[in-house]
């Protein structure tokens, strides 16, 4: 996960299918093993359309215990855009100096979604108890087969590993409750 750091825009980054594949079945493993509604504390960086609007709402969300924070410079879904994330990650600190709530829509439209999710389950694997990730409209086969996902995962790859990251998808938790005050969903 470190060598992320720096990284310059335009190159795809080289994983073996089985290094995917791994990625997907052990991040899958912990989902399994966690609520499907998660509550969570503060301090937390929430990431998504929904936690932008929630920061502008709440004027930086105070009113808990620990601050959160709304996602800059990249308040909106990620959709892929993997330089977006690292340059989110420099902004507000690489996990674990910094913990994270993404509220979902992590592939299509952009053109590294593979990257993209990639990263944020190597993350997810890596700091569980710190790092957490919703599922949004775009983590279901009948979106994502339609709007880019799929077709990246046949490209690049094969369509049985897009069934596999279907498989860990459909394990997502679908929302979160911070300190007992602010209920987290992705909007689609």
């Amino acid at each position: 996960v470190g060598p992320v750091q720096g990284s310059r825009p335009g190159k795809n980054v080289q994983l073996t299918e089985n290094e995917i594949r791994g990625l997907c079945l052990k991040s899958r493993e912990i989902f399994l093993s966690q609520p499907i509604l998660l509550e969570l504390e503060a301090p937390l960086k929430i990431c998504g359309e929904a936690g932008m609007a929630a920061g502008q709402h709440w004027g930086g969300m105070r009113g808990c215990g620990a601050p959160l924070t709304a996602c800059v410079p990249s308040p909106g879904d990620i959709h892929g855009q993997y330089y977006d994330l690292l340059r989110l990650f420099e902004y507000g600190g690489f996990p674990p100096e910094s913990n994270y709530l993404f509220l979902g829509d992590y592939v299509d439209r952009g053109k590294q979604s593979l990257e993209t999710i990639c990263l944020l389950l190597a993350y997810k694997i890596k700091y569980p108890e710190n790092f957490f990730l919703l599922r949004g409209n775009h983590e279901c086969a009948s979106i994502n087969r339609i709007y880019g996902f799929y077709d990246e995962c046949k490209r690049r790859y094969n369509i049985k590993l897009w069934k596999t990251f279907t498989d860990c998808f459909n394990c997502l938790p679908i929302a979160a409750i911070v300190d007992e005050k602010i209920f987290c969903c992705h909007g689609g």
